[in-house]
């Protein structure tokens, strides 16, 4: 009997430190709650001047998050800047010459160390930043979850491989996602920040030339804008119809075949998400709180938490 009973003290223990440090390598809404209490209205103060100075920042920040987030986690490795002795993924072809808004990261990095020294991480200043933009551009908000600490490290070779291209085809789209741990009903929600933002011609020039599941006026409106050769950096907006407004014009246009991307068209073309399209092209509200949902899904993408990693100083390089 004594044994029984010392099992089960052994197991009740166990189990008590098993829980714990799950509970401790997760997120929390409250995590700067005592040790910097104004990191949150800092951050939303930062990012309300960046997008009132020039809307697209919006996109950019919040795009920014994304492509951390899918590259080792939601670590800020992407805002790693290249040296001699290493290599950042800021040059991987998804992100070179097209992903932005580092110097407003590190206005917002300097502001808050201003309150609070090496408390808060980039990657969580990256996951606060994105719903700030979003709200500013008249989109959902959402309760971020924090505690994320910053990577020692990048990989080139992940943003190179794990970032979908605008060539993607629905497949492709699902199971990158899927691969993350997101569903096809999150990913189709999160496309929906390409309600904001612009493209570069290079990304898009295949559709408008070669395509047919596009409205034929809207090709011929962009192709003046970017032609057969060069041009490449010229941009358009993801959203034609409101392009700084964080709305569900987005899916509207793909219910109009004038989505701007081959990967965006892709979500109504014939296949199984084109229900989901029609449904937040007629209600709104549901693509709010889907988006905000698959937001918080998507910023607990294997975060460094407890004495894992560091609290950089300096947002593009390590401590």
């Amino acid at each position: 009997m004594a044994s029984v009973s010392s099992f089960s003290y052994a197991l009740v223990f166990f189990l008590f430190f098993f829980f714990a440090a799950i509970t401790s390598a997760q997120l929390s809404s409250t995590f700067y709650d005592t040790s910097c209490p104004n990191a949150l209205s800092t951050i939303q103060s930062a990012v309300k001047a960046a997008v009132a100075k020039e809307a697209r920042m919006g996109a950019s920040l919040l795009r920014l998050h994304f492509h951390d987030c899918f590259v080792q986690g939601c670590d800020g490795s992407v805002l790693l800047d290249d040296t001699s002795t290493f290599t950042g993924e800021k040059t991987a072809k998804p992100n070179i010459n097209s992903i932005r808004g580092f110097d407003v990261i590190d206005t917002i990095k300097s502001q808050v160390e201003a309150v609070c020294n090496q408390t808060v991480s980039c990657a969580d200043i990256l996951a606060v930043a994105a719903r700030d933009s979003v709200v500013a551009l008249g989109g959902p908000s959402w309760t971020v979850l924090l505690g994320r600490r910053d990577s020692t490290t990048a990989s080139l070779s992940l943003a190179n491989s794990d970032i979908p291209p605008p060539t993607s085809d629905l497949s492709a789209l699902i199971s990158a996602f899927s691969k993350k741990g997101l569903s096809t009903s999150d990913m189709v929600a999160l496309s929906g920040s390409h309600t904001i933002g612009q493209a570069r011609c290079t990304s898009f020039r295949a559709r408008i030339y070669n395509e047919t599941n596009i409205d034929s006026s809207y090709a011929t409106s962009l192709q003046s804008n970017c032609p057969v050769s060069g041009g490449d950096n010229n941009l358009s907006p993801l959203d034609v119809s409101t392009p700084t407004t964080f709305d569900n014009f987005y899916y509207r246009n793909l219910v109009n075949k004038k989505g701007l991307l081959h990967s965006d068209q892709q979500l109504y073309n014939g296949g199984s998400t084109d229900s989901q399209v029609s449904s937040y092209n007629t209600n709104s509200a549901t693509f709010f709180s889907d988006f905000a949902a698959a937001m918080v899904k998507m910023g607990n993408i294997s975060p460094l938490t407890g004495s894992s990693g560091e609290i950089r100083i300096n947002c593009r390089k390590t401590n």
